[in-house]
């Protein structure tokens, strides 16, 4: 039926496709993001309990963040010839695979194992992201952030649950039931809800949302071609509002990365029970996608770089809240995290809802698979990092100096207004 439309009038039944589109990726990212968040926070627990070193531990957990780096570019230059749908089936097939293989590394202790495995699921996670333009391809101008935010907090449900269900239930399931180490649980998880994700895009993402706004776009004028990966990079360096876009995005993610993936070696160190920290990454999970909706209307109601600069100082606060806690405590990590959740929530919607306005539809894939590429690359070198900084020096180190680097965001958002506000002053005087 809809495929007829298509072919018939490209607006017909718009409304009813855009909800359609809505509830296939609430549908699909709630499960997928429940299996990403699950796998990230066994991890690196995982890895230390095979290796004993926490730097080790860290590069596991930053293996989902380079599954997504790698992925990023490949899978935008793919559904801009193939559409969304094909692209997000193809990542989380091999998410539900990466789970299975991080699932026989804890059974049997081989640590190259688990790497494989997390970059399987970091591969799911890099379509995880990608959701979020796929509802902003059909949405209308005045409404794309609130689109975009709509999917982000649909996935919070699935995120919140979770490393809770992940480090509480399922690890008695495969412990109890199973009579296998309790973090196999996570895992096992995993498997399931990426498959649910599968199931439910394979058959409700119908008409794909990218091919539709393509073809919307085609009838309405006519398109440049699809950058090539080396324009698509230079698109982003070059055009001011992608520019600013994709900084909020990389050192919101970097932040948001390098603080999360230390913070349970930081608290297990305290001697904290797994179920504590379960709920502390929840709470940050809560932070980075239950507000997405008011964080969406408010991006489409404001200036963008106002919530840039709002994105640098909340997560300045909260990283150096994280700072300020010591292993044995809780409250300020419960706190820290939370509000490096709502600072990264407000640099990923209004990047990409800026991102996603700058440009075509023919040319918005390819060069949100390069500005992707670019956040999650930023998001796996804090992870990597961290684990360094972390054995060098200090968790409180880390999380000061990553409130710093938030802090960058506030600068860039000044520059812009700064720059924005020259030509009128010229022009009235």
């Amino acid at each position: 039926m809809a495929g007829s439309l298509l072919m018939t009038d490209p607006t017909a039944g718009l409304p009813e496709i855009r909800r359609r589109t809505r509830r296939a990726l609430i549908g699909s990212v709630l499960p997928a993001g429940m299996g990403t968040s699950a796998s990230f926070a066994a991890t690196s627990l995982v890895a230390e309990d095979i290796t004993g070193s926490d730097t080790l531990a860290t590069f596991a957990a930053s293996m989902i963040s380079i599954g997504g780096a790698i992925t990023a570019v490949p899978l935008g230059r793919y559904m801009a010839e193939h559409g969304r749908r094909p692209g997000l089936l193809r990542a989380w097939v091999i998410g539900a695979l990466g789970a299975f293989f991080a699932f026989l590394a804890v059974v049997t202790e081989v640590y190259p194992l688990l790497l494989i495995g997390v970059l399987g699921i970091g591969i799911g996670q890099a379509a995880n992201l990608a959701a979020r333009y796929a509802a902003a391809d059909l949405a209308e101008e005045t409404n794309r952030a609130r689109e975009i935010g709509i999917v982000v907090w649909a996935g919070s449900i699935g995120s919140v649950l979770g490393p809770t269900v992940a480090l509480g239930g399922t690890g008695w399931i495969a412990a109890d039931l199973l009579g296998l180490d309790e973090l196999a649980g996570p895992f096992m998880m995993a498997i399931i809800v990426f498959t649910i994700a599968i199931v439910v895009v394979d058959r409700q993402l119908r008409p794909d949302p990218l091919l539709l706004s393509q073809q919307l776009d085609v009838a309405g004028a006519e398109q440049p071609e699809k950058p090539s990966l080396y324009e698509s990079f230079h698109k982003l360096a070059t055009h001011r509002f992608a520019a600013i876009a994709v900084f909020a995005m990389a050192v919101g993610q970097g932040v948001m990365v390098a603080v999360m993936t230390v913070t349970p070696l930081h608290m297990d160190e305290g001697a904290h029970e797994t179920h504590v920290i379960g709920l502390v990454i929840s709470l940050h999970i809560v932070g980075m996608y239950f507000f997405s909706p008011l964080v969406g209307w408010l991006v489409d109601r404001l200036p963008v770089v106002l919530m840039v600069g709002a994105a640098g100082v909340i997560l300045f606060l909260g990283a150096e809240m994280a700072s300020h806690t010591d292993p044995e405590d809780s409250l300020g990590v419960f706190v820290g995290l939370l509000l490096v959740g709502i600072g990264w929530s407000f640099a990923m919607i209004s990047g990409s809802a800026l991102l996603t306005s700058a440009f075509s539809a023919s040319e918005r894939a390819s060069v949100q698979g390069a500005a992707d590429f670019t956040m999650v690359a930023s998001g796996a070198t804090g992870g990597l990092l961290s684990g360094v900084i972390v054995e060098a020096s200090s968790y409180h180190a880390l999380s000061h100096w990553a409130a710093v680097l938030a802090l960058s965001l506030v600068t860039a958002a000044a520059h812009q207004v700064v720059t924005d506000a020259k030509p009128r002053k010229t022009t009235t005087a």
